[in-house]
């Protein structure tokens, strides 16, 4: 089973396995994607509604990942359907790609490179200076935004 994102419609994916999505999906796609979610809902591809309980479970590695800021709802659902599904991830976002990675689901990349380690995200204060494993709104220091860093140029 792969169940697809938004740039699968985009970017005219094609697999003979079986298929998947959430209903969000629908919403962010316009002209001939739509047309062709539509087609493809017709023609019997599977929509999942994912349980609340893995959606938060999603949310919770996320947001040890660092990746929450990044995600809208749409991805933590799909993420929670591909979970649920134990099936294939078709999605060319970094971030869900990231978490994707850290559950163990399984991911299949479309238009760009898929990314190359999961990463743990560093939060560093633009005042300050000061890092922090975990995002905040404003450095609990000094009151300064924070910027997401990578790990690896630490």
């Amino acid at each position: 089973m792969y169940v697809l994102d938004a740039s699968a419609f985009i970017n005219e994916y094609h697999t003979d396995e079986p298929i998947s999505t959430i209903p969000m999906v629908r919403e962010e796609l316009e002209d001939e994607s739509a047309y062709r979610f539509d087609a493809m809902e017709g023609s019997g591809m599977h929509i999942h509604l994912p349980e609340e309980e893995t959606v938060e479970r999603i949310r919770r590695a996320a947001d040890e990942t660092g990746d929450l800021a990044e995600l809208s709802d749409t991805d933590i659902r799909l993420l929670a359907a591909s979970f649920e599904l134990d099936a294939r991830l078709v999605t060319d976002d970094y971030a869900m790609q990231n978490v994707a990675e850290k559950l163990e689901v399984s991911v299949e990349v479309i238009d760009r490179d898929g990314i190359a380690e999961q990463r743990d995200w560093r939060f560093q204060c633009a005042g300050c200076g000061r890092e922090f494993d975990e995002n905040h709104d404003r450095c609990p220091i000094c009151g300064s935004s924070l910027s997401r860093k990578n790990p690896s140029s630490a």
